[in-house]
């Protein structure tokens, strides 16, 4: 009897983890899911934000640069992130990421290297989207899908390596502490975008010969709010993809320390309050609020499992209010950021990481890893900005000394559209015939 009631105790502890592994993969499935609406909200912002003769292109380079960085993340992405913890020294057992690896396909008795990989790919696209916005108008398709390429499937992911593995230095050496990646994303992709503008230039009409700043006015704003609508809606995703769903235990994050859904709901939604009021008090422009929503969920990113939901406020507040004052300062410096990705990602994504060593200096890490510091916060944003910027500067010098970053004069006149499309967004804004419109 005693046997047959073991048995039975067997079989259904087996029939719990089985159900619960199989809860994880459509847990993380759905977060992935929710995260392609974060490159439906940034195709509809871009096309937004830009004028009508470049509506199309500036939707197709973001479609096409996912398209090539998921295989590219597939190749060398999810090995980058196992060799890599310790700096640039291969790490024993980066092989189980290499793409003829057992685990990097079907695998009935693995269940969540695809479902992570996948969500990790995501976030890499989240990145190569980041930078697409500030190049609209005058960068090249070609020039751009390399340098997602670049950015997408190797940058960000050797700073999550360094960040968010369980071995990663700035963790093990620094106590480096950030919930939800507003470095190795965010601060990431939007210092490669400054380092690429730099090179790449204004948009022609920008800037006046006495060094006065143009406005160059999106054609559909309604379209490019939508946009940033959506964005959040599928950020909702990306932090979601940030925990740790543990077969048959509870929720931790990527550091192993505990945590929970609750937890990121209280912060996230403040930080979206926060942000909006923020930006909407130093600015009051539709564009630059909805961009505090964003600016403000990333300022407590950071810091998502352990704020005070006032604190949060605060934060999001301070990173909300802060990017309107850098966008201008970025305008004054001769810099076209056309959609103020570089404050809204990058320099929010800064400030997220060190607000988190202001407000949680002093906070235990997992035992035998140093407590959460103000310095190890520091650190951790200056690398993740220097692997953002030297790389993104470095390579748009390549391709520009080599002719091939930015479109010709001509066609930047004519619209990007007609050359590397080819279509119009509003063909019926043109008379059938090519003569004058006939009032009706």
């Amino acid at each position: 009897m005693e046997t047959d009631a073991l048995s039975q105790l067997q079989a259904l502890q087996q029939q719990v983890e089985l159900l619960s592994s199989i809860d994880m993969e459509i847990y993380y499935w759905w977060c992935m899911t929710l995260m392609f609406l974060i490159h439906a909200g940034f195709l509809a912002y871009e096309m937004g934000a830009s004028r009508a003769k470049n509506a199309l292109a500036a939707g197709v380079k973001n479609i096409l640069a996912l398209g090539y960085l998921l295989p590219s993340f597939f190749l060398v992405g999810w090995w980058i992130y196992g060799a890599f913890p310790a700096g640039f020294s291969i790490a024993e057992g980066a092989s189980l990421g290499a793409p003829w690896s057992e685990s990097m396909g079907p695998n009935v008795a693995d269940k969540g290297t695809g479902i992570f990989w996948a969500a990790f790919a995501m976030f890499g696209a989240t990145t190569a989207s980041i930078l697409s916005g500030s190049l609209i108008e005058r960068v090249r398709l070609s020039a751009y899908v390399m340098m997602a390429v670049l950015l997408g499937a190797v940058l960000w992911i050797l700073g999550a390596a360094w960040g968010w593995h369980p071995d990663g230095w700035l963790l093990t050496q620094f106590g480096y502490h950030d919930i939800g990646a507003a470095g190795p994303v965010h601060t990431v992709a939007g210092m490669f975008a400054l380092g690429v503008l730099i090179n790449l230039g204004a948009r022609i009409g920008k800037f006046g010969p006495n060094g006065e700043i143009n406005d160059i006015p999106a054609h559909s704003m309604p379209m490019a709010i939508i946009g940033l609508m959506l964005i959040i809606v599928g950020l909702f995703g990306f932090l979601g993809g940030c925990i740790i769903y543990n077969v048959g235990g509870d929720w931790t994050t990527i550091y192993g320390t505990p945590t929970n859904l609750s937890a990121f709901a209280f912060n996230a939604l403040i930080g979206f309050g926060g942000g909006v009021i923020g930006a909407y008090a130093i600015s009051r422009d539709p564009f630059w609020m909805v961009s505090g929503a964003l600016a403000g969920i990333i300022s407590v990113a950071a810091g998502l499992d352990l704020y005070y939901p006032p604190v949060a406020f605060a934060v999001a507040f301070a990173g909300g209010a802060m990017i309107p004052i850098t966008g201008r300062a970025l305008n004054k410096l001769g810099i076209d950021d056309a959609v103020g990705a570089v404050s809204v990602h990058g320099f929010a994504g800064i400030w997220s990481l060190i607000a988190a060593g202001i407000f949680m200096h002093g906070y235990p890490n997992m035992e035998g890893l140093p407590d959460i510091t103000f310095l190890g916060q520091l650190t951790g944003a200056v690398v993740m900005a220097l692997l953002g910027f030297v790389p993104g500067y470095l390579f748009s010098l390549v391709l520009k000394r080599a002719g091939i970053l930015r479109v010709p004069p001509e066609v930047e006149h004519m619209g990007i559209d007609a050359v590397e499309v080819p279509s119009k967004a509003y063909p019926e804004a043109v008379p059938a015939n090519g003569g004058q419109a006939r009032s009706t």
